[in-house]
């Protein structure tokens, strides 16, 4: 597989406060990274970064087309679908009106309506609320949202901010299996960031360990795995 993002020497901060300090990774066309961390190591910085929602400085290239130099609105055009944590939806729409949100910068009308159907297909639940207030949906139908509204934007890479954060683990486990299926059947590259440090490497082939914005393990998923550092620090065992 060739590489679809590519990251060199990015730094990122919030006013005078650097956050990121050089980090050089790279993403697989069609695979999914993980960035593992404990809070406050930067992943949420690494996304806002590529994202172009915080200072930053270096070179991110997504299939060779550099991104710093360009706004987060043209960025999310070049494919980029960033899922932030929070979740992030608008909650006094409707459900679907989410959906046609995502699809903001397309103008195929029938194209639009055709992957509003196939959101549906992954996420059967919000059909049924489809008409129902973002606002008053479960956590768990909030973040199938969010994935949602993403997808309609046919992005090349979907960047996935904690997204079991605060929901049940039978919710988390199904979120997780339709991630993996739409990795497979949409070959949508993913970069997620996880707390949960096993169920991220489950997903991912490629995962890359942060502290304090600096990258010091990367690897697979199986040898990150097989690391002791991570087994004691990020799986408890």
């Amino acid at each position: 597989m060739s590489h679809l993002l590519e990251v060199k020497g990015l730094e990122a901060s919030y006013g005078p406060t650097k956050v990121l300090h050089g980090l050089d990774f790279s993403l697989e066309r069609g695979g999914v990274t993980t960035i593992l961390g404990a809070n406050g190591a930067g992943k949420t910085t690494t996304l806002r970064a590529i994202s172009g929602m915080v200072t930053r400085k270096g070179k991110i290239e997504l299939d060779g087309t550099e991104l710093v130099a360009l706004q987060t609105a043209d960025i999310t055009r070049k494919g980029i679908a960033h899922v932030p944590e929070g979740r992030g939806t608008f909650v006094r729409m409707s459900a679907e009106d989410n959906l046609r949100l995502g699809a903001y910068s397309r103008s195929d009308r029938a194209g639009i309506a055709e992957d509003i159907e196939r959101v549906y297909g992954y996420f059967p639940i919000l059909k049924q609320r489809r008409n129902q207030q973002a606002g008053t949906l479960s956590g768990g139908e909030a973040q199938m949202l969010a994935v949602g509204r993403a997808l309609m934007l046919r992005p090349q890479l979907l960047l996935l901010d904690e997204p079991s954060f605060g929901l049940a683990p039978l919710i988390v486990q199904e979120l997780f299996e339709i991630l993996k299926r739409i990795n497979a059947e949409e070959k949508v590259s993913m970069l997620l960031v996880e707390q949960n440090a096993s169920l991220a490497l489950d997903l991912a082939d490629h995962a890359y360990l942060l502290e304090t914005g600096n990258i010091v393990i990367s690897g697979t998923s199986e040898s990150i795995l097989e690391n002791e550092t991570v087994r004691r620090s990020y799986l408890g065992y």
